[in-house]
C-alpha cells in the first residue's frame, strides 16, 4: 500500500476515521472527500506530512466525486444516514461513486453497505442500502461490498447511546428485546476495508458480512452494558403495540424506519464470508469497550476497583 493514494467519500465519519487509520498505518496515502472538509480535520493527527488531503464532494454533485477520485488508485465509499433521504445518500450517492470509479479507471471500490440490506426490506433504509448494492455491482462489477453489524467504538452512536440512558435511569425501557444483534468493533471494519483495498484481485466482486464474535440479543446487550457501568437498573420490556406507537411519535428515540429494522436480527448469515476470510480476527466488546465505557460509572476509574476490594 506504500504510496497508493485512496479516497475515502464521507472519510470524516465514525467508521472513517478506523479506515483511515488501517490504510495511513499500512502506508497508503488518502484523500478524504466530505461535503465540509472541515468536518474531517480531526483525522490530521494520524497522518504524517503529506499523507492526507482534503477535498470537498458531495454524493449529490457527481462532477465533485469525479474530481475527487480522479489520480486515486482505489475508492472507498462510507457515506450512510439512518434517517433523511435515503436515496440520495444510499442509492443515488452509491450509483455515483461507482460510476465515477468506473471512469477514473480505479483499480479498487470498497462500498460498506449494511447487514440486512435487502431491495424488498420492510424498512426504507434495509431497501435503499439493497438497491445502492445493485447500482455499485452494476457501474462497477469488481466492487468489494461490506456489510457490517452494528458498528461499536469508543465514538459509536449505539453502546454509548444505550450506556448514557442506563448511567442515569433507574428504569430503562426495552423494544423488541429478543432482537440478536453481532456488534463489530469499529477498529476491525477499517482493517476489512484495508484487506479490500489492498487485494481487490482476491476480494473484488463479493460481498462480506462483518460480526464480531458475540452475538447478543437487545436485552442482554443491555444487561452487559449496565454490568460493566456497575449499574442495575430494572429493565421494562415494551409490548409491540406499545413501541410501535413511540416510534410514530414525534421527538421520540425511535423512528418508524428503525422500529422495523428492529424487527430483524442483525446478524452474519449462515455460511456467508467475513471478518476471517478478509484476514481480520474479530474483537470481542469485553476486550475493547470498557475502555471507554469507564466514563459512564459512579465513580469512573476507580468504581469497579473499589467493588472489587470491597468483595
Amino acid at each position: 500500500m506504500k504510496n497508493k493514494l485512496v479516497t475515502l467519500i464521507g472519510g470524516g465519519g465514525f467508521v472513517g476515521r478506523y479506515a483511515a487509520q488501517a490504510l495511513l498505518h499500512a502506508g497508503a496515502r488518502i484523500r478524504v472527500a466530505q461535503r465540509d472538509p472541515r468536518q474531517a480535520w480531526h483525522l490530521k493527527p494520524l497522518a504524517a506530512i503529506g499523507q492526507m488531503q482534503f477535498v470537498a464532494a458531495d454524493v449529490g454533485r457527481p462532477d465533485t466525486i469525479l474530481r475527487a477520485v480522479q489520480g486515486a488508485d482505489a475508492v472507498v465509499n462510507l457515506v450512510g444516514v439512518l434517517s433523511g433521504d435515503f436515496q440520495r445518500a444510499h442509492v443515488d450517492g452509491a450509483r455515483a461513486i461507482a460510476e465515477s470509479a468506473r471512469k477514473a479507471g480505479l483499480e479498487a471500490l470498497v462500498h460498506v453497505s449494511a447487514i440486512g440490506a435487502d431491495a424488498n426490506a420492510a424498512s426504507a433504509y434495509g431497501r435503499s442500502k439493497g438497491q445502492g448494492e445493485a447500482a455499485v455491482r452494476e457501474a462497477f462489477p469488481n466492487a468489494t461490498i461490506l456489510r457490517p453489524s452494528v458498528v461499536f467504538g469508543r465514538e459509536d452512536a449505539f453502546v454509548n447511546r444505550f450506556a448514557g440512558m442506563i448511567e442515569k435511569a433507574p428504569v430503562v425501557p426495552v423494544l423488541r428485546g429478543g432482537t440478536r444483534f453481532q456488534p463489530v468493533f469499529a477498529g476491525d471494519v477499517g482493517e476489512a476495508v484495508l484487506a479490500a483495498v489492498q487485494e481487490p484481485g482476491r476480494f473484488g466482486g463479493h460481498i462480506y458480512e462483518l460480526g464480531g464474535p458475540d452475538v447478543l440479543s437487545m436485552k442482554d446487550l443491555l444487561r452487559w452494558i449496565a454490568n460493566e457501568l456497575d449499574r442495575s437498573p430494572h429493565f421494562l420490556d415494551l409490548p409491540d403495540s406499545l413501541g410501535a406507537l413511540i416510534a410514530k411519535l414525534p421527538a421520540t428515540p425511535i423512528t418508524t424506519d428503525q422500529w422495523q429494522m428492529l424487527g430483524r436480527d442483525n446478524v452474519v448469515g449462515q455460511g456467508v464470508e467475513g471478518l476471517e476470510t478478509l484476514g481480520v480476527t474479530p474483537t470481542p466488546m469485553a476486550a475493547v469497550a470498557p475502555e471507554w465505557l469507564v466514563r459512564f460509572r459512579k465513580q469512573g476509574r476507580f468504581g469497579r476497583r473499589s467493588r472489587e476490594q470491597a468483595v
